[in-house]
Formats: C-alpha cells, structure tokens, sequence
C-alpha cells in the first residue's frame, strides 16, 4: 500500500508550501459553507476543477480516487433532493465537490512528511504544555487522511471484483472483505511503525520539569 498519494511536478501548487495549502483549504472549507448562492458556488467548482486539472495527475489515478466519492457525493445529492429540494441538493453538491476536489489537489501535491511537519507545529504549543504528543497525533491525522482514500479504492476494487465473477453481493459480502483488507493495512502499517520506534515519545522541556520538581535548571 502506498503511503501517499503524492505525485511528483512542478505545477504552481506543487510549489505552494504545505502550511499555506492547509490554511487556503481550511479557509475554503469555512467559505464554502458561509454560502448559499449557486452563482458563487458554481464558477467556485469550477475552479477548483481547473486547480485539480493543473496539477497534472495520471487520469487512471484520479479516476481511482474519485470514484467512491463521487458515489457517496451522489446519494448524498439524491438524498437532499428527496428531502428537502432540487436547489438545496444542488447547493450541498456543489459544497462537496469543492472541497473533494480542493483537498485531492492538496493531497495530490503535498507529501505526507511536509503535511505532519506542519501538524506538528501547529500543536507545538499543546506538546509544550504536555496536553498532546505532537508527534503522534500528527502521524495519527496524516495517516487517517490517507486511509480515506484507501478505504475507496479497496471497496470499489471488491465490488469490481465480484462483479466481474457475475456476483450481486449482499451489503454484507461487501463489508466483511473490505473490513479485513483495512485491518491487514492497518497491521502491516502498525508493524512498520513499531520497526521504526516511531512516534517518538513526548519530547521533553527541561525547564519546564525543572520548575515542577523544584529544581534549579542545570
């Protein structure tokens, strides 16, 4: 299993530094949703196509990480319009492909360790205050972030494969190797870690623990 989806370029995102992509996403992410107009919301997916489009990925990849999304986007879609109206379903799909197609292009174009290293200055100021091992939970969201996409192309690949045997599977056929899969992932994953001593523990602040034990800094 690969653990990034990072692909090698010199697009101008590529060249973005990470912390300032995870700051224009977040924003996006706010924005999006301070929103109701479809005026804004239309040409805003529009370019956030043409971004994804720049960053010049393999079709076969960006086919494979955009099909399950784009099944759930639709039922998502389906189920709004069902219950509420044809605008409102209209207004939450645009909102999801904006920021489906925002952070695919930041996840495509930024590596896993730029992304963890701006994690953990972010929650530099809760290790120091010993509330959070920065470096745990910055691996932790990164690698939850790249088993997101995983989970996608495991499912659709079980489903593909049990189509082409002339199976309809029950929901039930669906999740249990899917489940197994995810877990064998996630094993083989744990043991790499754990081969590497990695994360390490809290780092520790002299003084800090010196003002709480009493003692004189050395």
């Amino acid at each position: 299993m690969r653990m990034s989806l990072y692909v090698p370029g010199t697009s101008p995102l590529h060249r973005v530094p990470a912390g300032w992509k995870l700051a224009v996403l977040l924003l996006c992410g706010v924005a999006v949703f301070l929103t109701r107009s479809v005026t804004l919301l239309g040409p805003a997916a529009g370019l956030a196509l043409v971004l994804l489009l720049t960053v010049r990925a393999p079709r076969e990849q960006l086919a494979r990480q955009l099909r399950g999304p784009l099944w759930i986007l639709a039922a998502v879609v389906a189920v709004a319009a069902l219950t509420e109206s044809g605008r409102a379903a209209l207004v939450v799909g645009l909102r999801l492909v904006i920021l489906l197609l925002t952070a695919l292009s930041v996840t495509l174009t930024t590596r896993t360790s730029e992304l963890q290293g701006v994690l953990e200055v972010m929650l530099r100021p809760l290790d120091r205050a010993g509330l959070v091992n920065a470096p745990a939970v910055a691996l932790a969201v990164s690698l939850a972030l790249r088993f997101i996409p995983e989970v996608f192309q495991q499912f659709q690949e079980i489903r593909e494969a049990q189509a082409a045997r002339g199976l309809r599977g029950s929901p039930l056929a669906l999740v249990v190797p899917l489940v197994i899969r995810v877990l064998r992932s996630a094993e083989d994953i744990a043991a790499a870690i754990d081969a590497r001593c990695y994360p390490p523990a809290r780092s520790r602040h002299p003084d800090r623990d010196d003002r709480l034990s009493g003692k004189a800094p050395g």
